[in-house]
């Protein structure tokens, strides 16, 4: 069954009338997801769920099962202890569930967290959270800009994918920009439609034949990785997200990129159609992130598949005695068809003069590292 049409919201017809009839994608990705009252993180819809009964959008894997977060959070407990820090900060914390598990585990083992800073930019989503998490009162806050300097350890869950990314296309041969604009009137009036325009910008890896190509570049992902490096003056970062090195995100034969919505846990390629009413994403570049973080002063800790991160923080321990139900969800997580192989993680630690990194490996690295492929 598929939706009907919608008109896209007034404010994004503005939008692109005062750019001059075009808007590159990234900006429009920007406003269909964020953009205050219509965007889709600033609406009401329920977004995180198991079930599409629940009137939720798709599933992330806190959601799926509170082992995730307890695996997690032996990583964090290693990496606060080895950077001597008493922070968490979560960016993008959705319905607050991992923040929950996260908090719980950690209490649990003993290690003093002082404060969880969630930074999200959805007033409905930190609502939720904040209700969720009213149990630990004022060691959790809130923040939408970054201070001047932070000590933590720094968490993201599939936060990477949701930011803005450009699309570009080759044709003929020729690399282009791709940006939306509105249809002539005669063609249906304020009807979104792609249009290309050419453009200098290119892959980070040349796309051998002349086949036409679809892809995207990521400048926001890695300028939001500077600057946390720069703020981050002592301290680790944890990313967790679908993706791929460059060596195999700019394949040939990965032509129609990567772009995709989410809508009532069905997908779809058109982020044109009910803009505001879906998620939109697109799979991470790690090696894009793995040069960013470097270049910023970072070190890279590791990058390995969820299902090797999570089996390395222990995430089947004491799983004998579990009952069925909560065994399928593991499963899920770690499977190499399900969310085990797709998903991938990342660590950073600083390493500064005042705060050089001494040589802690940590534990979600162990066995599996794939830092060799990026």
């Amino acid at each position: 069954m598929h939706s009907l049409p919608t008109p896209p919201p007034p404010a994004l017809i503005q939008a692109i009338a005062q750019a001059g009839g075009w808007l590159p994608f990234d900006a429009f990705m920007a406003l269909a997801l964020y953009a205050p009252n219509w965007g889709y993180y600033s609406g009401g819809r329920r977004k995180f769920g198991a079930m599409p009964q629940s009137g939720s959008d798709f599933v992330t894997a806190p959601e799926m099962s509170p082992h995730f977060g307890r695996a997690l959070a032996r990583q964090l407990a290693q990496a606060l202890r080895a950077t001597g820090t008493s922070e968490v900060w979560e960016f993008g914390a959705g319905s607050g569930a991992l923040a929950e598990q996260l908090l719980r585990a950690l209490d649990g083992q003993g290690v003093p967290v002082q404060r969880y800073v969630i930074v999200d930019l959805s007033g409905s989503l930190m609502a939720r959270q904040r209700e969720r998490l009213a149990a630990w009162g004022d060691r959790v806050q809130w923040v939408q800009e970054l201070p001047a300097s932070i000590d933590a350890v720094v968490v993201g869950n599939e936060v990477l994918d949701a930011m803005p990314v450009k699309l570009l296309q080759r044709s003929g041969g020729t690399w282009h920009e791709r940006g939306v604009a509105l249809a002539d009137v005669a063609l249906g009036g304020n009807a979104l439609v792609w249009q290309d325009r050419p453009t200098e910008l290119r892959p980070p890896l040349p796309v051998p034949g002349e086949h036409d190509y679809l892809t995207e570049i990521h400048p926001q992902v890695q300028a939001w990785l500077r600057t946390l490096a720069q703020r981050l003056q002592r301290g680790a970062v944890f990313l967790i997200d679908y993706g791929f090195p460059e060596h195999e995100y700019y394949h040939p034969q990965r032509h129609m990129g990567t772009l995709m919505c989410h809508q009532a846990h069905r997908a779809d390629p058109d982020p044109l159609m009910q803009v505001g009413q879906k998620d939109i994403t697109a799979h991470v570049d790690f090696t894009g992130i793995a040069m960013a973080g470097q270049d910023a002063g970072l070190r890279v800790l590791g990058y390995t598949s969820q299902a090797h991160f999570l089996l390395n923080c222990g995430l089947l321990e004491g799983m004998a005695e579990a009952p069925l139900s909560e065994r399928v969800m593991l499963q899920k997580l770690i499977n190499e068809h399900e969310m085990g192989e797709l998903f991938k993680v990342i660590g950073f630690a600083t390493d500064t003069p005042a705060h050089p990194y001494d040589g802690w490996q940590a534990i979600g690295f162990e066995a599996g590292d794939r830092s060799h492929t990026l």
